[in-house]
């Protein structure tokens, strides 16, 4: 039997918020639940499922269901994805590759 995942009410309402948005883009594109399904190539209930922020959906087929509902997620200051990306891996690189749990330190003060 799997368990439900709780998510944090924050995460909740972001999921909500990117689904209206979605919502919104589709309307204002005078397009159906059908149309935007079918160009995103999934069913019609898991549309539905992503403009009600369902937690459970696929962050892949949330992003191209935005994208194709032309829902702009990240600001265009003239910077593309992929320096933005690049810009993030050069910082990246300068971190340490792996983060082990830190070592309790003993007390050793009798």
């Amino acid at each position: 039997m799997a368990t439900s995942r709780h998510y944090s009410a924050y995460s909740r309402n972001a999921a909500r918020l990117l689904g209206m948005q979605i919502r919104l883009c589709r309307k204002e594109k005078r397009w159906t639940e059908t149309e935007l399904a079918s160009r995103a190539g999934i069913s019609r209930a898991t549309l539905q499922k992503i403009e009600k922020g369902d937690m459970s959906c696929k962050l892949g087929l949330v992003f191209e269901v935005a994208y194709l509902a032309g829902l702009e997620l990240f600001r265009n200051d003239g910077e593309s994805l992929d320096s933005k990306q690049e810009r993030v891996n050069d910082k990246l690189l300068l971190l340490p590759k792996s983060i082990r749990e830190r070592r309790q330190e003993v007390d050793d003060d009798f």
